[in-house]
């Protein structure tokens, strides 16, 4: 907690290397960052100061296991894997523009957990990546309005762009775009209400007018010659299989409301590690709440979406059988069925959601255990009345 840090820049000095590449700095660009405004001599000491400071609250006796140095570089966490939410959202950004699929962005948004270390709001080395990471955000939500828009839906388009110019009143793109798809949708009047909320935030904020092609856009929906001729609307014809992705879940047979906050946090927890167990006792909903995240997640997964139910299996051997028939995996002469999978998933981008572990934890365990131990892109999301403990 906060209140263990005694020293703010101890604090700060964590922030810094988690946040860089690698997380690990040259002693010069950490002194730079924290005391820009000292000689190179007192700087040095203050981070010396610091370094003990922080190793202590790490741990009092193993905090340079934790922090260590190699010659001018401090490395953290040097020999174990830190999770950084800031990492994997760039991941997660990265992943949805090469698959160009709304899953795959809504999974990216998801994990952007608003701005970056405000109580750290008037430090410059924070600034920087405050504001990147902030227009990623937006970024991506306009991107993902764009595919909406190519999809033919205008709705889900249009709820993303107002996310948009809510967070930043002034993002004429953002306001163009939904001037274009109100008039598509046939709603002019709350196009051009739109274009007056434009007019109305960069006068306020930048002390500017919309420019020329904002003002063309109102006035060709004004005159009632929207879309014209030079305007295409763009629609892309696309095969039902493609739009859902590939995966095996199970028709939705009622809607899934009240768990909202559970859904975020779930998918968040499956970012951040590649075997997660929603625990809990019998008919506490943990295999619908498994399904609404894995169904959610369709296209955040190039490779698919598979679900494997083991509810019905009476020994562990069969584990693996079941496994292969949901990926659509032969078994091979003289080799066993697991190495088979393995190899089979091991440059694969998939997440597994294997659901009705406990009676079978042990075994579950130890399949779990030999995937995950070579196959680096799956994710596993089980149901357990008791946890794995992979």
């Amino acid at each position: 907690g906060e209140d263990k840090w005694h020293l703010r820049k101890a604090r700060s000095l964590i922030k810094l290397l988690a946040l860089s590449a690698g997380h690990h700095l040259h002693r010069e660009q950490i002194m730079d960052a924290l005391w820009p405004d000292v000689g190179t001599k007192a700087a040095s000491n203050n981070l010396r100061r610091v370094l003990h400071s922080t190793r202590k609250t790490l741990d009092p006796a193993l905090g340079s296991r934790y922090l260590a140095s190699e010659g001018e570089l401090l490395t953290l966490c040097p020999t174990g894997a830190l999770w950084v939410d800031v990492e994997a959202f760039e991941e997660a950004a990265a992943t949805a523009r090469r698959e160009r699929e709304p899953a795959a962005y809504r999974a990216a948004l998801d994990l952007y957990a608003g701005e970056l270390l405000p109580t750290d709001r008037y430090e410059e080395w924070a600034e920087d990546r405050r504001q990147q990471l902030r227009r990623l955000d937006l970024a991506l939500l306009v991107e993902l309005a764009d595919i909406y828009e190519e999809r033919g839906e205008n709705g889900a388009a249009i709820e993303a762009l107002t996310r948009v110019t809510a967070e930043e009143p002034a993002h004429e793109e953002a306001h163009a775009a939904l001037m274009r798809l109100y008039a598509l949708s046939g709603n002019e009047a709350e196009a051009l209400r739109q274009y007056e909320r434009l007019e109305e935030a960069l006068s306020k904020e930048l002390g500017v007018g919309p420019n020329a092609s904002s003002l063309a856009l109102r006035e060709e929906i004004a005159s009632g010659r929207f879309p014209s001729e030079g305007t295409r609307e763009r629609r892309i014809a696309l095969d039902d299989s493609a739009s859902l992705g590939r995966h095996n879940l199970p028709a939705t047979r009622s809607s899934f409301v009240g768990r909202e906050t559970e859904l975020r946090s779930v998918k968040r927890d499956l970012a951040r590690t590649r075997l997660l167990t929603l625990t809990g006792a019998g008919g506490c909903g943990k295999t619908r709440l498994a399904l609404e995240v894995a169904r959610e997640l369709i296209g955040a997964y190039p490779d698919g979406v598979w679900l494997v139910e083991l509810a019905a299996l009476s020994e562990g051997a069969l584990i693996a059988q079941s496994v292969a028939a949901a990926l659509g995996v032969r078994e091979q002469p003289d080799r066993s069925l697991t190495d088979t999978l393995v190899d089979f998933l091991r440059a694969k981008r998939t997440l597994l959601v294997l659901d009705n572990c406990e009676h079978l934890v042990e075994a579950v365990a130890r399949f779990v255990d030999a995937l995950l131990d070579s196959c680096p892109h799956l994710r596993v999301l089980a149901t357990s009345r008791e946890s794995l403990n992979v």
